[in-house]
C-alpha cells in the first residue's frame, strides 16, 4: 500500500482535516463511509483526533472551533518554512487568518484565505509529517480547488507555492471543462478548475474508496446527500457527496489495474 514516513515535499497536499460540531456523529458517520478508526483526542491538543487507515495516520477531526464557520475539509500544503510561505500569502493578496502556530512537538500549521476568500493551510511537519498512507481505500486520494477565476487563482498559488499548471484536455477533463493539474516540477500534486454554480467551491478533499456506488449509498443512509452520482471517468469512477453537515467532499473508485 501506498506509504510514507518522512516530511512531504514543499507545496504538496500533505493533510486534511475536518472540524465537528457533532464529533460523536462525525466520527460515526465517516467511519460508516470510508472505515476510519480515530486515535489521540487529548485535552492540551483541544480534543483533536487523528484519523486512520489501516493503523496509519490519514488525518485529522476536532471540535469545531467556530460554529458560524461552515463545516468544511480544510487542504494542508507542506511548507519547509511556514512563517516564510505565510508573508508570500499576504503579499500576494490573500489573507492569513490563523498563524503560523506552533502546535506543541507535533508542527508549525497556518490558516488563511486565497484572494478568491478559499480557506487553506500550511503545515510545517514535525513529529507529524503529514499523512502516512494514500491512494488506499479510506486515504486521501486528490486535492483539488475549484475557482471563480482560474487564471487569478493560479498567479496567487505560483506565487506562493511555485506552481506550474498544465492544462487539461476536454477528453480528460469533460468538455468544457476549465482545468489544469499543478505540480512543482514533477508529477501533479492537485488540481485546479472553474467553478460550477451547481458544484461544491474551494479546496475539495478526494478520498479512495474500494467502491465508489457503496461509498455514495452510505453516505445517503448516513444521512448526507449525492451533489454529483457516481460517474466514470478516465481516473476512475467518482461522485461528488455532503456529509450531513454539509461539508463536502469526493470519492475515487480507482480503476481496476
Amino acid at each position: 500500500m501506498p506509504t510514507r514516513e518522512t516530511p512531504w515535499p514543499n507545496g504538496t497536499p500533505c493533510w486534511v482535516d475536518y472540524g465537528a460540531a457533532d464529533l460523536d456523529a462525525t466520527k460515526a458517520f465517516y467511519t460508516s463511509v470510508l472505515g476510519w478508526t480515530y486515535s489521540g483526542g487529548e485535552p492540551e491538543f483541544g480534543g483533536y483526533l487523528t484519523v486512520e487507515v489501516n493503523g496509519r495516520m490519514a488525518g485529522g477531526m476536532g471540535p469545531q472551533m467556530d460554529p458560524d464557520d461552515p463545516t468544511r475539509w480544510t487542504t494542508y500544503f507542506a511548507a519547509d518554512d511556514a512563517s516564510a510561505t505565510a508573508a508570500r500569502i499576504s503579499e500576494s493578496g490573500g489573507t492569513v487568518t490563523t498563524g503560523p502556530m506552533e502546535v506543541g512537538p507535533m508542527g508549525t500549521m497556518v490558516i488563511a484565505r486565497d484572494p478568491q476568500g478559499n480557506p487553506f493551510g500550511l503545515w510545517q511537519s514535525g513529529l507529524n509529517t503529514g499523512v502516512r498512507i494514500h491512494n488506499e481505500p479510506g486515504a486521501l486520494a486528490w486535492n483539488e480547488a475549484m475557482v471563480a477565476d482560474t487564471a487569478a487563482a493560479k498567479e496567487f498559488y505560483s506565487a506562493v507555492f511555485g506552481f506550474t499548471f498544465e492544462q487539461m484536455s476536454p477528453e480528460m477533463a469533460g468538455e468544457g471543462m476549465d482545468y489544469a493539474t499543478f505540480n512543482t516540477g514533477g508529477n501533479p500534486l492537485g488540481g485546479l478548475g472553474a467553478s460550477d454554480p451547481s458544484m461544491p467551491t474551494g479546496w475539495l478533499t478526494c478520498f479512495s474508496v474500494a467502491s465508489a456506488d457503496e461509498a455514495v449509498a452510505a453516505v445517503e443512509s448516513g444521512g448526507g446527500k449525492v451533489t454529483m452520482a457516481p460517474m466514470d471517468t478516465p481516473f476512475g469512477r467518482f461522485a461528488i457527496v455532503e456529509d450531513p453537515w454539509g461539508a463536502p467532499f469526493e470519492v475515487m473508485e480507482n480503476p481496476p489495474a
